[in-house]
C-alpha cells in the first residue's frame, strides 16, 4: 500500500516539510503497513491515550497535560476526516506542541 503522506498532511498544513513527514513515517514504521493501524480512531480513548503517552510524552518530551490538549485539538481539527492518517495526526500533534523542528 503506497500512500502519499505528504499530500495528506498538506490538507491541513500547506507548508508541511517533507523531511519532517519522512521522519514521522520512519518513526511509525511497521504500524503503517496495516490499514487499521495506519489510521487513528479518535472515538477510542485508549488509542488517544497511546498517542498522548507514546508520541507526546515519550517522543516529543512534553508533559501529559500538554500532550492531552494537543491530541484533543487535533481530533477537533480532523473531525470531518473519516480516515485519519496516523502520519498526519502525529504531524499535527507535533505542530500543535511546537515540536516539528525537534523531529
Amino acid at each position: 500500500m503506497t500512500t502519499d503522506y505528504l499530500a495528506d498532511v498538506k490538507k491541513y498544513d500547506a507548508g508541511a516539510d517533507s523531511a519532517v513527514v519522512d521522519k514521522i513515517v520512519k518513526h511509525l514504521g511497521i504500524a503503517l503497513r496495516n490499514r487499521d493501524s495506519s489510521l487513528v480512531a479518535t472515538s477510542d480513548q485508549a488509542e488517544l491515550d497511546r498517542v498522548r503517552d507514546n508520541w507526546g510524552v515519550k517522543k516529543l518530551g512534553v508533559d501529559a497535560a500538554k500532550a492531552e490538549a494537543a491530541v484533543a485539538a487535533v481530533a477537533k481539527t480532523m473531525a470531518a476526516d473519516h480516515t485519519k492518517s496516523r502520519v498526519t495526526y502525529y504531524y499535527l500533534v507535533a505542530k500543535e506542541l511546537g515540536k516539528l523542528a525537534s523531529l
